[in-house]
């Protein structure tokens, strides 16, 4: 007898499998429940499949059903027992066989014509709803996932493109883009849709925000994302990308960016490439990317009033660039094309406020310039009546130099203030993105003196610049400017070491009144003692009293 039963429980589980594999689950799983509670005299109708899903036997083979044509004959075995249905979902996955998930509930309204499901997906947790507690885990958890995905992507270009699948209610709630694409006046119901001008990559991080409200961006793959972002108007991941960018910004990359923001339309992320390229005109000029930027940005640069920078670096510059657009348009690097390819964009570059020295050896001699133009400017060096020129005369004005003060006074002493090679050194933070061109040194005390200097600057023990010079000191207590070669980038909120090191007049002038605060325009300076300072030199008194940088001017606000 308990043979029997079991044998008819066992066919009626093969059975079960068949059904969950072939059609509307929950719908037929209720009439099944109901036919056989009613046969049985069960007291409810969905009580009477529990034993279907415990039994412990061989695999199931959804191919062996005696005879799937006519289902319900299969439930007509069952013997009587004490039996409870369990929703799908937590039916526990058993060896080969994959429980799949509900298309569609009984009772719930018609799908539309456009919501064509790409087809059920298998899951290897069946009951993967009830382990995500919030709404968001739910949706990360169907975040590049084709089950249940209602429309797939295809990104990329031809010949390296990636299908990714979706579900349009997603999208639709978090991009008015999505919206009218899907379920505007002139949606279309395309289960496939090419996105050839993005990246992969871009568009998974897009994806991934819109799941999960996470924000991963890369180096590589910032620029992407942020025209994705743009593309379909989410514009707190483009305001992430734009802030990514401000941070990774350096002499390095400020050209691309710019010509990248100019495409964007990002006027503050404009601003801060200007910063840079303004003070650090000479690093970016000579950068890599500088000859992939666009026309517009090139006459932009080079008509640039305030870059710190000799003409002569601008116009090696300008060649690059025309040497690499050369081989953009299959054309051979010649004098003659450069100048074709680089138009009435030739003339922003200040050629006559060169001096004569470097027109002579370099301008001139480069071949860019025709024969009349190298005499027309000569004559403009040398000749009281100067020639006319359709090159500007009129030297950049560049950027103006600021000073940051930390002592209030200062003095000298008999016994203070001594080298011998010792280290001055302090500590400082910035609020705002400025570019340290040098210190400003206290000198003798003692009448007239020559000193030689090495001045550094570090951040986080790592060298960032440094400088070995000389200057003269008058005896007075006026300060002495030393520079390093090219403006350093100083980051906000981080603390970076200035250090000096002076050999020459055995005393000097030592501030005193030292603030730990200052403020120099719209820049706030924090001040703090360095470990690295073996001569005396702290917050309330010492050397190195200033600090000479770029910055915004003290009018910004």
């Amino acid at each position: 007898m308990l043979g029997a039963e079991y044998a008819s429980l066992s066919k009626g589980r093969h059975l079960l499998a068949w059904v969950l594999s072939q059609t509307d689950v929950w719908y037929l799983l209720y009439r099944c429940a109901h036919y056989v509670g009613k046969n049985q005299g069960a007291t409810s109708s969905v009580s009477v499949l529990d034993n279907l899903f415990t039994l412990d036997e061989e695999n199931v083979d959804v191919n062996d059903c005696d005879n799937p044509s006519n289902p319900l004959e299969r439930f007509e075995t069952l013997n009587n027992g004490a039996l409870s249905l369990s929703p799908p979902h937590v039916i526990s996955q058993r060896e080969s066989v994959q429980i799949m998930q509900p298309a569609s509930a009984p009772g719930s309204p018609p799908s539309s014509p456009c919501a064509s499901p790409l087809g059920p997906t298998g899951t290897e947790d069946p009951n993967w709803q009830a382990t995500k507690t919030t709404v968001r885990e739910r949706n990360a958890a169907m975040f590049n996932n084709e089950l249940m995905a209602d429309v797939k992507f295809i990104v990329g270009s031809s010949g390296a493109t990636q299908v990714i699948p979706a579900h349009k209610y997603v999208l639709a709630t978090s991009s008015s883009v999505f919206y009218a694409m899907f379920h505007g006046g002139l949606a279309e119901c395309k289960e496939e849709i090419e996105v050839p001008d993005v990246e992969p990559s871009a568009f998974l991080t897009l994806l991934k925000y819109l799941y999960c409200d996470e924000i991963q961006l890369e180096a590589d793959t910032v620029l992407a994302t942020l025209y994705v972002a743009k593309k379909y108007i989410v514009p707190h991941l483009a305001r992430a990308c734009v802030n990514y960018l401000e941070t990774s910004l350096t002499a390095k990359n400020a050209c691309l960016l710019l010509s990248q923001s100019r495409l964007f339309e990002e006027p503050d992320l404009m601003q801060r490439c200007w910063e840079v390229i303004d003070a650090q005109a000479e690093m970016a000029l000579k950068s890599e990317g500088f000859v992939d930027i666009d026309m517009s940005t090139l006459e932009s640069v080079l008509g640039r009033e305030t870059l710190n920078c000799k003409e002569m670096v601008l116009l090696e510059a300008a060649l690059n660039w025309a040497t690499a657009e050369c081989l953009r348009r299959d054309l051979d690097p010649t004098p003659s094309n450069k100048r074709y390819v680089l138009g009435n964009a030739l003339y922003l570059v200040r050629i006559p406020t060169m001096t004569l020295e470097e027109f002579a050896n370099g301008a001139a001699q480069m071949g860019i310039l025709t024969q009349q133009e190298t005499i027309d400017i000569f004559f403009h060096f040398t000749a009281n009546n100067k020639p006319s020129l359709v090159y500007p005369t009129k030297s950049r004005t560049g950027l103006k130099s600021q000073v940051c003060h930390r002592f209030q006074s200062c003095a000298y002493r008999s016994n203070q203030w001594r080298y011998r090679g010792r280290c001055d050194s302090i500590q400082f933070s910035v609020d705002k993105r400025i570019f340290v061109v040098g210190f400003g040194l206290y000198g003798s005390s003692n009448g007239a003196a020559d000193y030689n200097v090495k001045i550094e600057l570090k951040r986080l023990g790592r060298v960032l610049a440094d400088n070995s010079t000389k200057f003269f000191s008058d005896g007075s207590s006026n300060t002495f400017h030393v520079y390093f070669d090219n403006p350093i980038q100083i980051e906000p909120e981080s603390f970076y070491t200035a250090s000096a090191v002076l050999d020459g007049g055995e005393l000097s002038y030592f501030g005193q009144e030292g603030m730990s605060e200052v403020s120099v325009g719209t820049v706030t300076f924090q001040f703090q003692c360095s470990s690295e300072s073996t001569n005396g030199t702290g917050v309330q008194g010492g050397q190195i009293p200033e600090l000479i940088f770029y910055g915004p001017s003290p009018d910004e606000h």
